[in-house]
């Protein structure tokens, strides 16, 4: 068994409650990892060329307000 499997076997022995905290602490975790990630792609200028985009759009007036 692999140590997924295993974790998922823990899991669905939890409680409604103890599932209801786990699954709260994990999508913590992946907003955590998805954060990072948008952080290491500006900071790599990966996310340049949409901004670029974003910003001509709006100069252009074609946005509009939320």
């Amino acid at each position: 068994m692999t140590r997924l499997e295993r974790l998922l076997e823990m899991v669905r022995e939890l409680s409604p409650e103890e599932f209801d905290t786990f699954a709260a602490s994990v999508e913590e975790l992946r907003a955590e990892r998805w954060d990072r990630e948008i952080e290491h792609d500006s900071a790599a200028g990966r996310l340049d060329k949409l901004i670029e985009g974003a910003l001509a759009s709006h100069a252009g007036a074609r946005t509009r307000p939320l």
